[in-house]
């Protein structure tokens, strides 16, 4: 009785998470919106099915944008106020938001060999995104081989800051620039989605829907991972001072 009371008292501790409830929206989401991408949308005229890989590129893309919009917010107010949070919380939204562009550039690779016959060309707007992918790459490793340090933390803070800058070129380089990539189909002059079909915006806007979901709950996840980590790190390294302290003034005692 006193384990099925102490069960209970725990799960009541735990209380709502609303991680989980995103979880759940979301994965109800992706579902539907690979249903909506392959049986819903119609097919495209010239690039036949290989289009649908549209519904995960452009969406992994975007989010990739909303992970580094975080990392850039994050990295201000971590070298502004110097606090821990915020370098957690970017050199999280930093991995997710690295993975998202890695499977927008793997998936953009699989669209372009259907539409240009090459995995990749030094396109515009193909080179800016790898300047994006590349820059918080660099970062991470700063992070794994500085350590927890504040020098390797300001360093990735500084390079989260100027990687953000470089989101902006992503967008406007098909419109300055000689470009195969296709100009925007769904944030454009003549109206917001004017440049696709009814469902296959919504078949995008779903699957935009269920992938921020997942960044948000993977965010959450991980900077809670993160800070959890952080303060057993410290815990342990208070406790060897605790335990070295004593011992240490000793040998210098008995020298």
């Amino acid at each position: 009785m006193a384990a099925t009371a102490t069960g209970r008292a725990t799960a009541a501790s735990r209380g709502f998470d609303w991680r989980e409830v995103l979880i759940w929206i979301g994965a109800a989401l992706g579902f539907s919106g690979l249903y909506m991408a392959i049986l819903f949308a119609p097919e495209e005229a010239t690039m036949s099915h290989a289009q649908r890989i549209f519904y995960v590129h452009v969406p992994a893309a975007r989010v990739g944008f909303l992970a580094f919009g975080v990392v850039f917010l994050s990295s201000v107010a971590f070298l502004w106020t110097r606090q821990r949070r915020f370098d957690l919380a970017a050199h999280a939204s930093t991995e997710i938001g690295v993975v998202f562009t890695t499977v927008a550039i793997a998936s953009g690779a699989v669209w372009g060999k259907s539409a240009w016959g090459t995995w990749w060309t030094w396109d515009p707007r193909l080179t800016t995104t790898f300047m994006l992918w590349f820059i918080y790459a660099v970062s991470l490793m700063v992070r794994a081989y500085g350590g927890p340090s504040s020098q390797s933390a300001r360093f990735a803070a500084v390079l989260g800051i100027v990687g953000f800058l470089d989101i902006p070129l992503i967008h406007l380089s098909v419109l300055w620039w000689r470009s195969l990539h296709p100009l925007p189909v769904v944030v454009r002059a003549e109206g917001f989605g004017s440049g696709l079909p009814p469902e296959m915006l919504w078949a995008l806007l779903v699957n935009v829907a269920a992938f921020t979901l997942l960044y948000v709950a993977l965010f959450s996840l991980r900077r809670a991972q993160m800070t959890a980590q952080d303060a057993l790190s410290a815990q342990r390294e208070q406790q060897r001072r605790h335990t070295a302290g004593p011992g240490a003034g000793m040998r210098e005692g008995s020298r």
